[in-house]
């Protein structure tokens, strides 16, 4: 628990830093598009970076849902599908041989993450009614590229057990998470959401 704090604070700061940062340099906070020189074969950095970039794009479907929730009856809190979420990633984990519960893990930080987007964007639109959506995006469809990012991490936990229980493993993935969010010109809002949706990728050897 105290490893998953100091890893959000960490990244807390890294990523808020990145995003507000202008005319940033150097390797960790390359533009998008930008040639970087990739990792070594079997380097941590490798098995890590694509939990920051899954975790951003799997974000980016929070303002869907959020316009498509946003002036109805659905909550943005929704017990029922987040069980289903985390049985579905479970099931997809024994399959690959993946620790089911490490992979719940992730996936609750993943879903708070996303749900840190939904709750600001319905505060902000409540305050300045004419930010807000005009047209509601259909929610299944938002859901099924929900799924296919969730079925990619439950991948990627698989293909790094050794990287997240690595020494270095907290500082690599807030390394990569910098880097990503500066990529993809995240937002102060998508940088703090992707700092909640990271802690628990890390685990203690």
């Amino acid at each position: 628990m105290r490893l998953n704090r100091l890893f959000r604070r960490a990244l807390l700061a890294a990523t808020t830093a990145a995003v507000l940062a202008t005319g940033a340099t150097g390797a960790l906070a390359a533009p998008a598009g930008a040639p970087h020189r990739p990792a070594a074969a079997g380097h941590p950095y490798q098995d890590l970076l694509p939990f920051a970039d899954l975790s951003a794009q799997r974000l980016l479907t929070a303002d869907q849902v959020a316009a498509a929730k946003w002036g109805t009856d659905s909550p943005i809190d929704d017990p029922a599908r987040e069980r289903q979420v985390l049985e579905a990633v479970a099931r997809q984990a024994v399959e690959l041989g993946a620790d089911p519960e490490a992979t719940v893990r992730i996936f609750r930080d993943q879903i708070e993450a996303n749900k840190v987007v939904q709750r600001a964007l319905h505060r902000q639109w409540a305050a300045d009614p004419d930010s807000a959506p005009t047209e509601r995006p259909d929610l299944s469809q938002v859901r099924q590229e929900i799924n296919r990012v969730n079925g990619e991490l439950v991948r990627a936990i698989a293909a790094s057990a050794t990287a997240r229980t690595a020494r270095a493993c907290p500082a690599l993935l807030t390394a990569g998470a910098v880097r990503v969010a500066h990529a993809r010109d995240l937002d102060a809002l998508h940088g703090l959401a992707l700092a909640r949706a990271l802690p628990s990728v890390c685990e203690r050897a």
